[in-house]
């Protein structure tokens, strides 16, 4: 009886370190897609990021991957891209 309540108290308390892996593994393919293929036109020819999609990246880098997966998604829906599936 001890033994199972210590698994179900440590499989609860991982939940949320796994959740946060996957959220930050999410933010950082929305991250992908936003840099490789929205921005202003660069110099060098290529895409520059814009400063919303520079600081939602820095959101998730950081680990407020919240804030930084909502203003990824408004993004990439707006300009007509399916999102990539959230595992």
């Amino acid at each position: 009886m001890r033994i199972r309540l210590f698994l179900i108290a440590l499989a609860g308390s991982l939940l949320p370190t796994l959740a946060h892996a996957d959220d930050a593994s999410y933010c950082e393919a929305l991250g992908a897609l936003a840099l490789r293929y929205m921005g202003s036109a660069g110099g060098n020819g290529g895409l520059a990021p814009d400063m919303t999609t520079l600081g939602a990246l820095r959101d998730c880098r950081s680990g407020n991957t919240a804030a930084g997966i909502a203003v990824l998604e408004k993004k990439l829906r707006s300009a007509g891209f399916t999102l990539p599936p959230r595992n």
